[in-house]
């Protein structure tokens, strides 16, 4: 079980440009020690008494030591100049865990998650966890951007799939260059392509409200109940 939020403090260790627009942040805890989280929460960070913005664990709730933060700062605002100007050694305050979007292990039925560009990171937080932790069940991953640029992680899931059978990854792009080896178009047209029966699937999606709406809509006209697809809405 997950703590309650509460204020944290911690220290910056390392900062990484995955891409020109994408920034990981590793944040070694002071206070407390370590952070209990579940994969798929978030933690807000204060910019004044009524601005806070609010960042996604990218790492696995199995080092809780050093959490990892995973940024988009092409916005340019508040939040964006914030994280560009990270340095190993600044003090980082923030509150957590907090958010809804985690996996219930228990639950019987096939996972299939899908990520639109920056919305990959509390998923991918979620699936360390599951591989690290010895899950089986069968899985799959569709990740959608722009064009493969944007594909942050994508070789760590080309990885994951190579390792595990069970799990399979489907990068998928509006623009691709010559060679792609993935999936072409938009995120509902891949989900559409992809999923060919709804029975006793359990569907996880993060990303922009826009991508929400219609991945959900293809699976409903598909015939999947609205309750089973869970979302995390990032813009």
């Amino acid at each position: 079980m997950a703590q309650k939020p509460r204020q944290c403090r911690a220290e910056v260790i390392a900062v990484r440009a995955l891409t020109r627009d994408v920034i990981e942040v590793d944040l070694r805890m002071v206070e407390p020690e370590a952070l209990d989280f579940q994969a798929g929460q978030w933690v807000s960070v204060p910019f004044g008494p009524k601005t806070v913005r609010a960042y996604s664990m990218a790492s696995s709730p199995t080092r809780r030591r050093v959490i990892t933060l995973s940024v988009d700062v092409a916005p340019a605002g508040l939040g964006s100049e914030w994280v560009r100007s990270l340095r190993p050694g600044d003090p980082v305050q923030f509150k957590g865990p907090t958010g809804g979007f985690v996996f219930t292990r228990a639950d019987p039925r096939r996972a299939l998650f899908v990520a639109e560009e920056i919305g990959i990171v509390p998923i991918r937080s979620i699936l360390s966890e599951l591989y690290e932790t010895g899950y089986g069940r069968p899985s799959g991953l569709i990740f959608w951007a722009r064009d493969p640029g944007w594909l942050v992680y994508d070789a760590e899931f080309r990885s994951l799939a190579q390792r595990y059978p069970s799990f399979s990854y489907f990068p998928a792009a509006r623009e691709t260059p010559a060679g792609w080896r993935g999936e072409k178009g938009e995120a509902h047209e891949a989900v559409d392509r992809l999923v060919h029966s709804v029975d006793r699937l359990l569907v996880y999606v993060c990303g922009g409200e826009a991508t929400i709406k219609r991945v959900r809509e293809v699976l409903a006209r598909k015939g999947m109940d609205r309750k089973s697809v869970r979302w995390e809405k990032f813009w």
